[in-house]
């Protein structure tokens, strides 16, 4: 018994001896995961900006420095022009009307949106009854379909039988030639524009008075301030950045108009209503001669101006942060 014990331990004690120990398993860096797992989430943004933001601008930069007729268009063998069609678009007769008309509707737009909507954010912020059945009436304009809306305003502001021109001679006024006259097409689009941006401004604006503590407007009024120093002092000030994103998105929607004004006006009568945004849609699609080239030049030119009004609120940002 004692023999085999120990020639049995013995053995045991050589095959465990002999064995093999195992490979000690490969540790990745310590950075490769979390590196690797940012870049497969970057992945479908990256592809996603580069399929709709990088390219197109890539193509549009293409359009503007080669002569794009139709037939180099489907050929694909256009001429390199290099800034001849910037040119052409800066010495055109219709730039300056269609810079003014921009500059026009673009800030008289933008004001009136932002003081009526934060108005009615407020207005609404007072949270009394039917006040959530209110806001969401004054959202109609944004969900509805812009042709819709456009069409409406066409419709109401017809010369003849239009629905505005009903009540102003009701009242004894003469009738107005809202879309066909030249006075008065470009403050006709204004105002539609207007209505249309109204409840994007309130909707932000009023979740921005959502953010500000009641503390501080009760501390104000233990104080003795008026609801008139309240706004001034507490809230206007508290909603600077709210209101700074408001307006710059504002500004870009506005540029960009071309719906309203187009089944309005069609930037007419002339070029009295005509924008920059207008402008291009009509010499790419609205003439029945394209000319994308000219088209594409201004296109750029707006980009540039949305540019410089982005890097300035940036600038302002910060400037507001550190203050």
């Amino acid at each position: 018994m004692t023999t085999t014990s120990v020639t049995q331990t013995g053995r045991a004690s050589d095959g465990a001896a002999g064995r093999v120990p195992a490979a000690p398993a490969r540790r990745r860096p310590p950075g490769a995961a979390s590196t690797w797992t940012a870049v497969g989430f970057a992945a479908p943004l990256l592809a996603y900006l580069a399929v709709f933001y990088a390219y197109p601008l890539w193509r549009n930069i293409d359009l503007s420095v080669h002569d794009y007729t139709v037939r180099a268009f489907v050929l694909g063998n256009p001429d390199f022009v290099g800034i001849e069609k910037y040119l052409e678009v800066f010495s055109s007769n219709a730039f300056p009307t269609a810079l003014a008309n921009t500059a026009l509707f673009t800030i008289v737009s933008i004001a009136f949106q932002y003081a009526i909507g934060l108005g009615l954010a407020v207005f609404f912020h007072a949270n009394f009854r039917l006040s959530n059945l209110l806001r969401a009436l004054f959202l109609v304009p944004w969900l509805l379909p812009l042709i819709v809306s456009a069409s409406t305003w066409a419709w109401m502001l017809n010369s003849d039988h239009g629905i505005v021109n009903s009540v102003v001679q009701a009242f004894g006024g003469e009738q107005i030639n809202w879309l066909t006259s030249p006075d008065t097409a470009l403050t006709s689009v204004i105002i539609a524009n207007i209505w249309l941006g109204i409840p994007f401004n309130l909707v932000i604006l009023h979740a921005g008075l959502q953010q500000i503590p009641a503390e501080v407007y009760e501390a104000a009024s233990l104080d003795g301030a008026s609801a008139w120093q309240q706004f001034w002092r507490i809230t206007f000030p508290l909603l600077r950045p709210v209101s700074g994103i408001t307006l710059l998105l504002g500004f870009i929607y506005t540029l960009k108009v071309v719906d309203v004004i187009w089944i309005m006006t069609t930037g007419g009568p002339g070029n009295a209503s005509l924008t920059l945004a207008v402008w291009s849609y009509r010499e790419a699609f609205g003439t029945g001669q394209p000319d994308f080239s000219p088209a594409a030049a201004i296109g750029n030119l707006l980009i540039v101006i949305a540019l410089v009004f982005g890097f300035v609120h940036v600038r302002m940002q910060r400037s507001w942060e550190k203050s």
